[in-house]
């Protein structure tokens, strides 16, 4: 069993560097098999998420070689529509090939996908946007069979900005014929970096980043190299790193736009935070006062993939904090190993209470997902005396080496 170790009490000093997006490789990888030739995806990290869908792209006939950070896709033998359970149960993005097996064979067949347990996910926005497309879709067996021999653009509503949904409707509709329009659209940076990439494949797709999208049908994509955007997840952690612990931190590669809403908050702390161009610069002498309110939102809304990590900063501040979770019901899983360590924080609903304590002291806890084993670990280093976070391969889905990169900074911590 694969676990960290940490002993707590070190300032972090130094500097990193961010790679690519988990959450914008992974569509990426998803939207190569759109065409024939080969697609080259750089500055990707060595984390398991992305081991998993190689897994899958190979399952489907592709030939997938990694070089360094470079992840070199050939899809020209990719002749397979179908998904297993055992390979889609093991990571939640699988859900994207729906709309790029439907757009290459006009029919798929895919096992509903699998991921961190956090909640509820449920795809039927995918599956009722889908069918307004005019695919036919049978649910049957833990699958989802469909074929769009009929498939018409249309325009679609969804019911909730959903990322998945939105991202898997301009898969599916960028070989239709005539004009597709999704409306009600998720605005995230993953998904301005998707139409970026199929247009640069030779799609036709506009509207990213705001709330309505169109898709104008093309009849073939090409093949490219292509730099996805930086993760501002694996950047809004390490941040939160810096102002639990104390420090100076400089992390490069980063879009700071991205995170503004996380740099907002800790402008409200007694952190200095500094940026020029693609660094961000974070001063701190340690504790901070507690943050009132944190609200998770829909980009650009405070992100529910840092909400862990900032609960954690929470239990160390000076003062209480109340944070409200409106993405994912069960966010919040992670409120009871914290509580091992010594925080104070009372759960009801979607709502925490977290009344900032003066320490932790170090204990043994265990990930249940990824962004909650990631703020066991931001616990475990402020933490008095040892701490050990076990089940880290949730941690290893989004976080490439973990504790290498914390040791760059100074931490003592390491990998059993």
């Amino acid at each position: 069993m694969k676990e960290y170790i940490i002993n707590g009490g070190q300032p972090l000093d130094g500097a990193l560097e961010i790679k690519g997006a988990k959450n914008s490789i992974l569509p990426l990888m998803a939207a190569s098999i759109l065409t024939d030739e080969i697609t080259v995806l750089h500055n990707c990290p060595n984390i398991s998420d992305v081991d998993s869908m190689i897994n899958i792209l190979e399952g489907l006939g592709s030939k997938i070689i990694r070089s360094g950070r470079d992840v070199i896709i050939d899809n020209s033998m990719t002749d397979k529509s179908e998904i297993p359970a055992s390979l889609a149960k093991e990571l939640r993005s699988s859900v994207f090939l729906l709309g790029s097996l439907l757009s290459r064979h006009k029919k798929a067949k895919v096992a509903y996908p699998g991921g961190c347990d956090i909640g509820l996910r449920p795809i039927d926005i995918h599956i009722t946007g889908l069918r307004e497309l005019g695919i036919e879709i049978q649910e049957q067996g833990g699958y989802i069979l469909c074929n769009c021999l009929n498939a018409k653009s249309a325009d679609i509503v969804l019911d909730l900005p959903s990322v998945g949904a939105t991202e898997n409707l301009m898969l599916a509709s960028v070989f239709i014929k005539g004009k597709t329009v999704i409306r009600n659209c998720a605005k995230e940076p993953e998904i301005v970096d998707l139409q970026k990439f199929l247009n640069t494949m030779g799609a036709k797709i506009r509207g990213a980043g705001s709330s309505v999208i169109v898709v104008e049908g093309v009849d073939k994509l090409h093949g490219i190299e292509y730099t996805p955007i930086p993760d501002r997840i694996v950047a809004g952690t390490y941040l939160i790193a810096a102002a639990m612990c104390g420090g100076n931190v400089e992390l490069s590669g980063v879009n700071p736009e991205h995170i503004s809403s996380l740099i907002s908050k800790l402008s409200k702390t007694t952190c200095k935070v500094h940026i020029k161009n693609d660094r961000i610069l974070i001063r701190s002498k340690g504790r901070q006062k507690s943050l009132e309110c944190i609200e998770t939102m829909y980009y650009p809304g405070f992100p529910t993939d840092l909400q862990s990590q900032i609960m954690a900063m929470q239990t160390v501040s000076r003062g209480t904090s109340v944070i409200v979770e409106n993405i994912f019901e069960t966010r919040f899983k992670t409120a009871s190993q914290l509580k091992k360590l010594g925080a104070d924080i009372t759960i009801k609903g979607r709502v925490a209470v977290i009344r900032g304590v003066k320490e932790l002291i170090g204990a043994e806890v265990a990930a249940s997902d990824l962004r909650g084993g990631a703020s066991l670990v931001l616990a475990g280093l402020v933490a008095k005396g040892t701490s050990i976070v076990k089940d880290i391969h949730y941690i290893d889905r989004g976080y490439e080496d973990l504790s290498v990169e914390l040791q760059k900074l100074g931490a003592n911590v390491r990998r059993t």
